[in-house]
């Protein structure tokens, strides 16, 4: 498994729109996904190990936080040609299991991914009201085969300071996970396989 971190896209960034399919079948776009008080858009899938181990947190911290108000957006962008577990099918039956209760978007063109520079699996984004990029980085500290728990301490944390009206916290770490998976030649120039 290569470890690859986010990209750390410049706070304030504008979030980039999609209009991707669900795993429902229905089309959603940024608008769709948003929430009043902001929203995360979290690039995963189903075979990743680093996203294997948080994907429970995910669940339960879309759970918590749509009720306050905040939208999330799942998106999968990896070329299931060369990983089928991460087939739009796989997708409908892992956001099924784990009780996601967002959007779980397919990225088939990588467009999505390549907008946001997204880097990992898992890769975290949280955009104000305004749609104004306010924390990209990790979860928590945790991480496959480790002794330190899988809290969502850093999300959770940025989205407190977000719900909270705070300006966002300078020093943030950078996701780690597995490299997205590019389709040939579709490599993005932020990209160093």
């Amino acid at each position: 498994m290569v470890r690859t971190p986010s990209t750390m896209l410049p706070l304030g960034t504008t979030a980039p729109d999609f209009d991707l399919p669900n795993v429902d079948g229905q089309m959603v776009d940024y608008a769709a996904a948003a929430g009043p008080n902001g929203t995360v858009v979290m690039f995963i899938c189903n075979h990743c190990p680093f996203v294997k181990h948080v994907a429970d947190q995910l669940a339960m911290l879309g759970r918590e936080y749509v009720s306050r108000g905040v939208g999330f957006a799942a998106i999968s962008s990896n070329d299931v040609s060369a990983h089928p577990a991460d087939s739009p099918e796989q997708m409908v039956r892992e956001a099924e299991d784990r009780g996601y209760v967002f959007p779980y978007l397919y990225d088939e063109t990588q467009e999505v991914a390549k907008a946001y520079h997204a880097a990992c699996t898992p890769d975290f984004y949280v955009f104000d009201a305004d749609r104004k990029l306010v924390y990209r980085g990790q979860l928590d500290p945790s991480r496959p085969g480790s002794d330190v728990p899988v809290s969502g301490h850093d999300l959770r944390a940025a989205l407190d300071t977000l719900l909270a009206g705070k300006p966002p916290v300078a020093a943030q770490i950078p996701s780690l996970g597995c490299n997205i998976k590019w389709k040939p030649g579709n490599h993005p120039p932020y990209f160093s396989p």
